[in-house]
This record gives structure tokens, sequence and C-alpha cells, in this order.
């Protein structure tokens, strides 16, 4: 019996086992299919992931969170220029491009521990109620901002708000022993795109645009149009530092130097067919001569403005070779507020050439440090230095060679000049001590300064003083050691800032940039170009070899 029994014991708890994995399975499957894991089927793997963690999983999460975390990742595994904008940020990101905000219309600095006015924009709603230049403001909302360590932004978005909002302030005047209450209804407050318009010499009037706005070609236009008035015949359109924005601004800007039927720009993607931009021939600046100052940071709708010219041989191309970003993004929003900017298209110049340079999807990091490596190279200093891919080969309207794969390369280089740069000047723009002096000179003698209210004038009674002398001084006070030898081979570069930031402290900034402009290198080499009649590139000259055959 014993014998019998150990060899059916084996059997009986095997049969045993399997009836218990059985019923497990078949339980567990009526408790699944009640909780709809069947449903999920027909979607896609993420929607399947949140929805059963946000189901099942052993502690309570927000998905939503869960979300927010995981969409800028997945736009990262995409192209370098394809993101994701949080909700909360949609407003602030696209404010630069929009053209304006919602605020009371001053411009601030933090002066040690107060928030200092440095100018009322004008027709803005500060203005309207009474705020003046150099005005300190102490409260806002009844709350103290004297000693505090407040950021920038912080102040700002106090400031800012909807419009038609009221923000209350107390100002700190020097005719006032008290403190002055100020109401300010916030309005809307223009974000200009065009930071200066000025005759740079009797012919030539120069515009500097910082961006591509919804309103810079309107901008761009009245500009044009004053330096015309003004007796401007030559221009010098500065994109330097201009990291693009929208492209259909840029093309109405181009078109205005072309002639009919050229080619300005063309796009195509996977989802995208070629859609080309062509001038239109209504153009008001189809003859005047043209020179667009670039360099590193000058991007996508800049680029396309210059690839424009360049390749179709209306104008000079002046300065270091461009950022080479030929993606084109659409602005997708979702119904909670956020966004992705997904790139969609490639952007050509008229030659049919790329300038977007080289990157892996999800490597977004090695294609940052692409401007280290163009210092470690030394492209900024040398036109050498640029090594061009010849299979990336094309030709402009008139023959000349250009080439893809990496920006606009300059028809003319203008290497940054570092010849005056030294550790100390180096020091005093590296800790601010030389924005921080402009700023307390200029409060400080407010009213001297007022009486020169243009910018040549003011400039003149600047060069009078003895600048450079306090300055050092300064320096000292705030533990910037006194090196004479390096100060004296940094004197022009010194002096050169201190006017410029006192300017624009005092005055606008157009005025600021007329100062910069003076001892700017890539600008003067513009306006030589210009003087000398050579601002519209020539066909290359064809040797013998490469005359076409002709019969006799």
């Amino acid at each position: 019996m014993n014998k019998k029994r150990f060899v059916w014991l084996p059997v009986i708890i095997a049969v045993a086992v399997c009836a218990g994995i059985y019923a497990g399975n078949f339980y567990t499957r009526i408790s699944l299919s009640g909780r709809n894991f069947s449903s999920l089927a027909g979607q896609n793997k993420i929607d399947n992931l949140i929805n059963i963690i946000d189901r099942h999983y052993v502690d309570s999460i927000n998905p939503d969170e869960i979300i927010e975390k995981v969409m800028p990742k997945i736009m990262k595994e995409l192209d370098p220029h394809s993101l994701y904008i949080k909700a909360s940020d949609f407003e602030k990101v696209n404010e630069p491009l929009e053209g304006s905000f919602s605020g009371i219309g001053i411009q601030f600095n933090m002066a040690i521990d107060t928030v200092t006015v440095v100018s009322v924009i004008p027709g803005g709603p500060s203005e309207k109620v009474g705020l003046l230049a150099g005005d300190r403001i102490v409260t806002i909302n009844d709350t103290t901002y004297v000693g505090k360590e407040v950021s920038m932004d912080d102040i700002s978005s106090r400031l800012r708000g909807p419009k038609g909002t009221t923000v209350k302030v107390g100002i700190k005047r020097t005719t006032s022993k008290e403190l002055l209450p100020f109401e300010i209804t916030r309005g809307d407050i223009p974000l200009n795109s065009v930071d200066a318009s000025f005759m740079i010499d009797e012919k030539t009037g120069y515009i500097k645009i910082s961006r591509f706005g919804r309103t810079t070609y309107n901008e761009f236009m009245n500009a044009l149009a004053q330096l015309r008035n003004s007796g401007a015949s030559n221009y010098i359109i500065d994109l330097r530092e201009n990291s693009g924005g929208y492209m259909d601004e840029a093309i109405n800007m181009v078109n205005e130097f072309l002639p009919k039927d050229r080619l300005i720009v063309y796009t195509e993607g996977k989802a995208s067919p070629r859609n080309e931009a062509i001038s239109n021939g209504t153009g008001a600046f189809q003859t005047n001569p043209i020179v667009v100052l670039m360099d590193e940071w000058s991007g996508s709708a800049s680029e396309i403005f210059a690839g424009a010219i360049q390749d179709n041989d209306r104008g000079t191309i002046v300065g270091v070779r461009s950022y080479g970003k030929g993606l084109v993004q659409q602005q997708i929003p979702f119904a909670d507020g956020s966004a992705i900017r997904l790139t969609i298209a490639r952007y050509y110049t008229p030659s049919g050439r790329s300038i977007q340079r080289e990157y892996k999807l999800g490597e977004s990091e090695e294609y940052e440090l692409d401007y280290i490596s163009r210092l470690e190279h030394g492209e900024l200093l040398s036109q050498d230095s640029i090594k061009q891919n010849d299979s990336l080969r094309y030709e402009t309207y008139n023959g000349r060679t250009v080439y893809g794969g990496g920006g606009i390369t300059p028809d003319i280089f203008v290497p940054r000049d570092t010849t005056n740069i030294t550790s100390y000047f180096l020091q005093i723009m590296n800790t601010g001590a030389l924005y921080r002096f402009a700023f307390e000179y200029a409060d400080k003698n407010r009213e001297t300064l007022k009486q020169y209210n243009n910018c040549d004038s003011l400039l003149a009674y600047l060069q009078s003083q003895p600048l450079l002398e306090e300055f050092v001084s300064y320096a000292q006070s705030k533990g910037i050691k006194r090196r004479p030898v390096y100060i004296q081979i940094s004197k022009q570069l010194i002096l050169d800032g201190l006017y410029a930031y006192i300017v624009r402290n005092t005055l606008e900034e157009n005025d600021f940039y007329q100062v910069l402009a003076k001892s700017d290198k890539t600008i003067l080499k513009a306006q030589e170009i210009l003087r000398e009649g050579k601002s519209f590139p020539q066909a290359p000259v064809k040797s013998a070899e490469q005359e076409p055959a002709t019969d006799k």
C-alpha cells in the first residue's frame, strides 16, 4: 500500500498544480476583461503604457505629469530644432515673434538693490501716467523691492500682465522726498524687431534687424522709406545675431530687392511637396546697392534672406559663416495650450543648396557644440580654416561658386578682431563692471547728460571727460586689480564700450548702435564696399579654354 501511495502521489500533485494554474488563468482572464485591457489593443504603445500605468500601477500617479516629462524626451529623439512647448511657456516662447506683449512700457535695470527705470517707451502706459527715466521702483503692489535679491525675470513677471489690468508702483524720485504712488493700466507694448535704422554716411542707410517676427516686414519697409527720404541710396542690412523667425517675413523683404521671376527660396519634405517663393517684380529697391552682414549666430530666416541675395548676385555678404539652420518648423498646438514645433521640410536657396549643417537624430548636444568646434579650428579668425565640401558645390545666377552643407559663407570675410583684447578687458566684461559703471554714471549725471539730445553731441561731451580713469578706479573698488599695460592695450575697446552704454542709458537704442557702428570693422568694411561701387558681385571671368566654341 505504501509503495502504491508513493507511486501515485507525484501524479496527484501534478494534477492539482495544473488545475490551480488553469483556475488562476481562468479567473485572471475574467478579472482583466473587466478592466478593459482588450480595449487598448487598437491604441499605440505609448497610449497603452500610460493607460495601463494609470489603471493598475500600485500607487496613485498623475498621468499628465508623466506625459509632460515624456514629451520633451520624444522630441529630443528627432532633429535639434524640433521641440515641445509646455502650456505654461507657450506665450513666453512665442512672444518675441508676435511683435507685442502686455505690460507697463518701460526698460529697467537693477542698480545694486533697486529697480531703476532706464527709459520709458513713448506712448506707452507708463509715459501716460508720468513715469520718468531715472525713477526708482521701490514697491510693486505694496510689496517692497529695495534691498532684496530679486531677479530681473521676477520683476518683469510682476510688471507684465493681461491688457487692461492694473499694477501699483511706488516711485522714488530725486525731486521728491516722499514716495510717489502710480497706478498703471497695462497695455500692448510693441516688441520691435528693427533695433536701429540711421544714416551712417551721406548716402548709406543702416538697418539692424534682431529677429523675423510678425511685424518685421512692416518695420523694415518703414525704416527703408525713412532712410530714402533722408537721402539714402545704399543700404547696409545687419543680420548679425539674428537667429531667424517667420520665413514669410524674410521672403517679403527679399522681394523688395529682386527683379521679377527670381527664385527666392523653396521648401520640400516627405509630406511637404516642393513649394517655391518667386519675386513678383514689385520691389521698390530693385537697383539700390546693398550689403548684408552675417555672423555665426545668423540663422534660419536670416540665412534665407542672405542666401537669396547671394545666389541671385544681388548684393554682397560680409562677415563670417552663418549658423547653418536649413530646417522648417511648423507649430502644432494641443488642446491644453501646449504645442510642438515639428520640422516638416528643408529649405533650399535659389541655387539648390541646403545650408543645414550635419546632425544625428537624438544627438542635439553634439550639434550645439559646433560653435566651440569653430572656435577651436580658428574659423572666426581665418577664412582659410573654413572647410568646404566639393560635392556640395553650386552656382549663383551669374555662375559664381557657392557651397551648401553648413551655413552661408560670406563673399567677403571679416574676422573677429582680438588684437586689443586682454585678460583685464575680459575680466571687466565678464564681471559686468563696465555695464554697471555705465549705468551708474548715466544715472548719477542724468541732469547734465540730458542737455545733449542727440548721439553726436552726447558722444562729443563724453569724449571730453576722464572716463577711463574714473572707470579704472571704479573697477578697482570692485576688486578688479589695476593693470596699466593691459589697460593701455585695451584702452579704446573700454572707451568704446563706455560711450555706447552710457548713450544707451541716456538716449535711445538707435543712438547706442550709432556709437557702436563708428568702430565696428564689419560695418566699416561694408561702407568701403559701397563707396567703391563693389556691392554687386561680378560673374567669374572664364578662361579661353572655358569659352564655348563658335561657328566661324
